[in-house]
Protein backbone atom coordinates (compact mmCIF):
# COMPACT_ATOMS: atom_id res chain seq x y z
CA UNK A 1 0.00 0.00 0.00
CA UNK A 2 1.56 3.41 -0.98
CA UNK A 3 2.31 6.33 1.48
CA UNK A 4 -0.42 8.91 1.24
CA UNK A 5 1.29 12.40 -0.16
CA UNK A 6 1.99 15.15 2.11
CA UNK A 7 0.06 18.01 1.90
CA UNK A 8 2.78 20.40 0.85
CA UNK A 9 4.04 17.75 -1.73
CA UNK A 10 0.25 17.58 -3.23
CA UNK A 11 -0.07 21.24 -3.69
CA UNK A 12 3.60 21.73 -5.03
CA UNK A 13 2.63 19.01 -7.88
CA UNK A 14 -0.87 20.30 -8.88
CA UNK A 15 1.18 23.77 -9.18
CA UNK A 16 3.66 22.58 -11.32
CA UNK A 17 1.35 20.58 -13.44
CA UNK A 18 -0.94 22.94 -13.71
CA UNK A 19 0.69 26.53 -13.45
CA UNK A 20 4.13 26.26 -13.71
CA UNK A 21 4.06 24.05 -16.92
CA UNK A 22 1.51 26.89 -18.91
CA UNK A 23 3.44 29.58 -17.04
CA UNK A 24 6.78 27.86 -18.91
CA UNK A 25 4.86 27.80 -22.68
CA UNK A 26 4.04 31.26 -21.82
CA UNK A 27 7.62 32.64 -21.26
CA UNK A 28 9.50 30.36 -23.54
CA UNK A 29 11.68 29.11 -20.48
CA UNK A 30 13.16 32.97 -20.13
CA UNK A 31 12.68 33.51 -16.04
CA UNK A 32 15.02 36.34 -16.15
CA UNK A 33 12.03 38.46 -17.72
CA UNK A 34 10.55 38.08 -14.19
CA UNK A 35 13.78 38.04 -11.96
CA UNK A 36 16.50 40.32 -13.20
CA UNK A 37 19.57 39.39 -11.30
CA UNK A 38 20.88 41.71 -8.46
CA UNK A 39 24.57 42.62 -8.32
CA UNK A 40 25.79 44.15 -5.43
CA UNK A 41 29.53 44.80 -6.72
CA UNK A 42 29.90 48.23 -9.20
CA UNK A 43 31.25 46.89 -12.56
CA UNK A 44 31.68 50.65 -14.25
CA UNK A 45 29.71 53.52 -15.34
CA UNK A 46 28.70 54.35 -18.37
CA UNK A 47 26.34 56.93 -20.64
CA UNK A 48 22.71 56.63 -19.77
CA UNK A 49 20.35 55.20 -22.63
CA UNK A 50 17.02 54.91 -23.56
CA UNK A 51 15.14 52.72 -21.03
CA UNK A 52 17.62 52.57 -18.61
CA UNK A 53 16.73 52.04 -15.22
CA UNK A 54 17.10 55.84 -13.78
CA UNK A 55 17.23 54.30 -10.16
CA UNK A 56 21.10 52.89 -11.53
CA UNK A 57 21.86 56.64 -12.53
CA UNK A 58 24.99 57.97 -10.47
CA UNK A 59 24.03 62.02 -9.67
CA UNK A 60 27.21 62.72 -8.87
CA UNK A 61 29.21 62.09 -12.06
CA UNK A 62 26.33 63.56 -13.66
CA UNK A 63 26.19 66.60 -12.15
CA UNK A 64 30.11 67.08 -12.97
CA UNK A 65 30.04 65.93 -16.67
CA UNK A 66 26.59 67.37 -17.19
CA UNK A 67 25.56 64.50 -18.82
CA UNK A 68 23.41 61.18 -17.41
CA UNK A 69 25.22 58.64 -16.51
CA UNK A 70 24.46 55.23 -14.91
CA UNK A 71 26.39 52.59 -12.53
CA UNK A 72 26.66 48.93 -13.86
CA UNK A 73 27.34 45.86 -11.80
CA UNK A 74 28.39 42.92 -12.14
CA UNK A 75 25.64 40.22 -11.73
CA UNK A 76 25.27 37.53 -8.97
CA UNK A 77 24.89 34.07 -10.59
CA UNK A 78 22.21 33.62 -7.49
CA UNK A 79 20.16 35.97 -5.75
CA UNK A 80 18.37 35.19 -2.61
CA UNK A 81 14.60 36.39 -2.80
CA UNK A 82 12.32 37.01 0.21
CA UNK A 83 8.47 36.67 0.64
CA UNK A 84 7.36 39.56 3.14
CA UNK A 85 3.64 37.66 3.72
CA UNK A 86 0.87 39.28 5.12
CA UNK A 87 -1.34 36.83 6.07
CA UNK A 88 -3.42 38.89 8.94
CA UNK A 89 -7.36 38.07 9.21
CA UNK A 90 -8.64 40.10 6.15
CA UNK A 91 -6.20 37.76 3.83
CA UNK A 92 -8.71 34.98 4.88
CA UNK A 93 -11.62 37.23 2.76
CA UNK A 94 -12.97 35.78 -0.53
CA UNK A 95 -16.44 36.48 -2.21
CA UNK A 96 -16.01 33.34 -4.41
CA UNK A 97 -14.33 29.69 -3.63
CA UNK A 98 -10.71 31.99 -3.28
CA UNK A 99 -9.65 34.11 -1.04
CA UNK A 100 -6.39 36.38 -0.43
CA UNK A 101 -4.46 33.86 1.42
CA UNK A 102 -5.27 31.21 -0.91
CA UNK A 103 -3.72 32.98 -3.70
CA UNK A 104 -0.80 34.61 -1.52
CA UNK A 105 -0.28 31.18 -1.13
CA UNK A 106 -0.02 29.43 -4.38
CA UNK A 107 1.33 32.94 -6.33
CA UNK A 108 3.98 32.43 -3.63
CA UNK A 109 4.61 28.55 -4.01
CA UNK A 110 5.15 29.24 -7.52
CA UNK A 111 7.35 31.96 -8.02
CA UNK A 112 9.78 30.38 -5.42
CA UNK A 113 9.53 27.34 -6.92
CA UNK A 114 10.69 29.19 -10.44
CA UNK A 115 13.28 30.93 -8.14
CA UNK A 116 14.68 27.54 -6.85
CA UNK A 117 15.08 25.73 -10.19
CA UNK A 118 17.77 28.09 -10.70
CA UNK A 119 19.91 27.93 -7.96
CA UNK A 120 18.42 30.68 -6.28
CA UNK A 121 18.12 31.17 -2.41
CA UNK A 122 14.22 31.80 -0.97
CA UNK A 123 13.41 33.10 2.70
CA UNK A 124 10.03 34.27 4.02
CA UNK A 125 8.45 36.38 6.69
CA UNK A 126 5.37 35.74 7.38
CA UNK A 127 2.53 38.70 9.42
CA UNK A 128 -0.64 37.34 11.31
CA UNK A 129 -0.85 39.73 14.34
CA UNK A 130 2.36 40.51 14.35
CA UNK A 131 5.72 39.13 12.75
CA UNK A 132 5.52 35.79 14.43
CA UNK A 133 7.78 33.22 11.64
CA UNK A 134 10.95 33.61 9.88
CA UNK A 135 12.00 31.10 7.51
CA UNK A 136 15.58 31.20 6.51
CA UNK A 137 16.95 31.17 3.29
CA UNK A 138 17.29 28.17 1.56
CA UNK A 139 17.60 26.42 -2.07
CA UNK A 140 16.05 23.56 -3.68
CA UNK A 141 12.45 21.79 -3.62
CA UNK A 142 12.72 20.93 0.36
CA UNK A 143 13.07 24.72 0.49
CA UNK A 144 9.90 25.80 -1.02
CA UNK A 145 7.79 22.19 0.69
CA UNK A 146 8.73 23.45 3.78
CA UNK A 147 7.88 27.04 3.45
CA UNK A 148 4.42 25.56 1.50
CA UNK A 149 4.14 23.52 5.00
CA UNK A 150 5.11 27.06 7.54
CA UNK A 151 2.04 28.69 5.76
CA UNK A 152 -0.07 26.09 5.55
CA UNK A 153 -0.13 24.84 9.25
CA UNK A 154 -0.50 28.53 10.08
CA UNK A 155 -4.04 28.81 11.90
CA UNK A 156 -7.02 30.55 9.94
CA UNK A 157 -9.77 32.86 10.92
CA UNK A 158 -7.67 34.04 14.30
CA UNK A 159 -9.12 37.89 14.67
CA UNK A 160 -6.53 40.76 15.35
CA UNK A 161 -7.11 42.36 18.53
CA UNK A 162 -6.47 45.69 16.41
CA UNK A 163 -5.62 46.18 12.92
CA UNK A 164 -2.33 45.57 10.89
CA UNK A 165 0.55 47.06 11.32
CA UNK A 166 2.08 46.69 8.20
CA UNK A 167 5.23 49.21 8.97
CA UNK A 168 6.24 46.23 11.12
CA UNK A 169 6.80 43.31 8.39
CA UNK A 170 9.10 45.92 6.26
CA UNK A 171 11.33 47.09 9.57
CA UNK A 172 11.45 43.25 10.56
CA UNK A 173 12.70 42.54 7.07
CA UNK A 174 14.81 45.47 6.88
CA UNK A 175 16.76 43.90 9.80
CA UNK A 176 16.45 40.38 8.39
CA UNK A 177 17.79 40.73 5.07
CA UNK A 178 21.32 42.04 5.41
CA UNK A 179 22.27 41.05 1.91
CA UNK A 180 20.58 43.22 -1.41
CA UNK A 181 17.74 40.38 -2.44
CA UNK A 182 14.73 40.34 -4.35
CA UNK A 183 11.83 40.99 -2.11
CA UNK A 184 8.13 40.57 -2.56
CA UNK A 185 5.57 41.70 -0.50
CA UNK A 186 2.29 40.11 -0.70
CA UNK A 187 -0.76 42.10 1.23
CA UNK A 188 -4.13 43.54 0.43
CA UNK A 189 -2.91 47.02 2.19
CA UNK A 190 -5.97 46.74 5.01
CA UNK A 191 -3.12 47.96 7.48
CA UNK A 192 -2.83 51.44 9.28
CA UNK A 193 -0.67 53.93 7.75
CA UNK A 194 2.27 54.93 7.69
CA UNK A 195 4.23 51.93 6.18
CA UNK A 196 5.42 54.69 2.89
CA UNK A 197 8.57 55.50 4.22
CA UNK A 198 9.76 51.88 5.42
CA UNK A 199 8.54 50.58 2.25
CA UNK A 200 10.79 53.06 0.39
CA UNK A 201 14.23 52.75 2.36
CA UNK A 202 13.62 48.61 1.42
CA UNK A 203 12.92 49.67 -2.41
CA UNK A 204 16.18 51.98 -2.27
CA UNK A 205 18.66 48.83 -1.52
CA UNK A 206 16.53 46.02 -2.58
CA UNK A 207 14.74 45.21 -5.77
CA UNK A 208 11.06 45.37 -4.97
CA UNK A 209 8.25 43.62 -6.09
CA UNK A 210 4.71 44.55 -4.05
CA UNK A 211 1.43 42.29 -4.98
CA UNK A 212 -1.41 43.91 -3.71
CA UNK A 213 -4.39 41.35 -3.08
CA UNK A 214 -7.89 42.18 -3.27
CA UNK A 215 -11.54 40.94 -4.05
CA UNK A 216 -13.62 42.22 -6.26
CA UNK A 217 -16.71 42.67 -3.73
CA UNK A 218 -14.34 45.53 -1.91
CA UNK A 219 -14.70 47.53 -4.70
CA UNK A 220 -18.41 47.00 -5.54
CA UNK A 221 -20.91 46.27 -3.45
CA UNK A 222 -24.17 44.81 -5.23
CA UNK A 223 -27.39 45.55 -4.11
CA UNK A 224 -28.48 42.34 -1.89
CA UNK A 225 -30.77 43.77 0.41
CA UNK A 226 -29.95 43.84 4.64
CA UNK A 227 -26.39 42.33 5.37
CA UNK A 228 -24.27 42.28 8.09
CA UNK A 229 -20.82 42.65 7.42
CA UNK A 230 -17.76 42.35 9.28
CA UNK A 231 -14.39 43.95 10.10
CA UNK A 232 -11.97 40.88 8.93
CA UNK A 233 -9.72 42.57 11.27
CA UNK A 234 -11.60 43.04 14.58
CA UNK A 235 -14.53 41.40 14.02
CA UNK A 236 -16.72 44.10 14.45
CA UNK A 237 -20.48 44.09 13.19
CA UNK A 238 -22.48 45.97 11.03
CA UNK A 239 -25.86 46.02 9.62
CA UNK A 240 -26.11 47.66 6.88
CA UNK A 241 -28.94 48.28 3.69
CA UNK A 242 -27.30 47.75 0.75
CA UNK A 243 -30.85 48.40 -1.44
CA UNK A 244 -30.07 52.33 -0.30
CA UNK A 245 -28.63 54.21 -3.18
CA UNK A 246 -26.97 56.75 -1.11
CA UNK A 247 -25.21 54.03 1.09
CA UNK A 248 -24.07 52.01 -2.05
CA UNK A 249 -22.63 55.33 -3.04
CA UNK A 250 -21.06 56.35 -0.10
CA UNK A 251 -19.30 52.68 -0.31
CA UNK A 252 -18.19 53.76 -3.98
CA UNK A 253 -16.97 57.04 -2.84
CA UNK A 254 -15.11 55.70 0.07
CA UNK A 255 -13.47 53.14 -2.05
CA UNK A 256 -12.47 55.69 -4.84
CA UNK A 257 -10.54 57.53 -1.86
CA UNK A 258 -8.94 54.47 -0.50
CA UNK A 259 -7.71 53.47 -3.90
CA UNK A 260 -6.05 57.24 -4.65
CA UNK A 261 -4.25 57.23 -1.51
CA UNK A 262 -3.03 53.46 -1.40
CA UNK A 263 -1.68 54.39 -5.38
CA UNK A 264 -0.03 57.75 -3.83
CA UNK A 265 1.58 55.82 -1.10
CA UNK A 266 3.17 53.63 -3.88
CA UNK A 267 3.94 56.32 -5.93
CA UNK A 268 5.73 58.11 -2.62
CA UNK A 269 7.56 54.36 -2.11
CA UNK A 270 8.73 54.31 -5.67
CA UNK A 271 7.22 51.01 -5.94
CA UNK A 272 4.84 50.01 -8.66
CA UNK A 273 2.16 47.21 -7.95
CA UNK A 274 0.92 44.00 -9.32
CA UNK A 275 -2.76 44.03 -8.16
CA UNK A 276 -3.78 40.23 -8.11
CA UNK A 277 -7.77 39.44 -7.59
CA UNK A 278 -9.03 36.27 -5.91
CA UNK A 279 -11.01 35.98 -9.72
CA UNK A 280 -7.52 36.02 -11.33
CA UNK A 281 -5.62 33.52 -13.01
CA UNK A 282 -2.16 33.52 -11.55
CA UNK A 283 -0.66 32.66 -14.96
CA UNK A 284 -2.34 35.17 -16.96
CA UNK A 285 -1.59 37.67 -13.92
CA UNK A 286 2.06 36.56 -13.86
CA UNK A 287 2.64 37.22 -17.76
CA UNK A 288 0.95 40.61 -17.61
CA UNK A 289 3.90 40.89 -14.91
CA UNK A 290 6.15 39.44 -16.96
CA UNK A 291 5.35 41.87 -19.80
CA UNK A 292 5.47 44.50 -17.60
CA UNK A 293 8.85 43.74 -15.86
CA UNK A 294 10.38 44.08 -19.89
CA UNK A 295 9.01 48.22 -19.64
CA UNK A 296 9.51 48.73 -15.80
CA UNK A 297 12.57 51.07 -16.77
CA UNK A 298 10.94 53.03 -19.03
CA UNK A 299 7.76 53.53 -16.52
CA UNK A 300 9.96 55.05 -14.16
CA UNK A 301 11.23 57.53 -15.96
CA UNK A 302 7.49 58.55 -16.17
CA UNK A 303 6.40 58.74 -12.76
CA UNK A 304 3.36 57.39 -11.52
CA UNK A 305 2.21 54.43 -14.07
CA UNK A 306 -0.26 52.15 -14.29
CA UNK A 307 1.86 48.96 -13.79
CA UNK A 308 -0.23 46.00 -13.22
CA UNK A 309 -3.61 48.14 -11.94
CA UNK A 310 -6.97 47.07 -12.69
CA UNK A 311 -8.72 48.57 -16.27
Amino acid sequence: MSELMPAPEAILRRLEMTVLRRLDGLLHGDYRTLFRGIGVDLADLREYQYQDDVRHIDWNVTARLQTPYVKEYYEERELTAWFLLDLSPSENFGSQSVTKRTQAMDLTTILASLLSRHGNRVGALFYGTNVDTVVPAGSGRRQVLQLLHRMLKRPRGAKAPSSTRLLDLLQTAAHVMHRRSLVFVLSDFITQPGWEKAMAMLAQRHELVVIRLYDPLEMALPDLGLLTIQDAETAEQLLVDTHDKAFRSRFAAAVTEREEALHDAFSYAGVDALELSTEDDIVDALYRFSELRKNSSRLATGGTSQFGRRQ
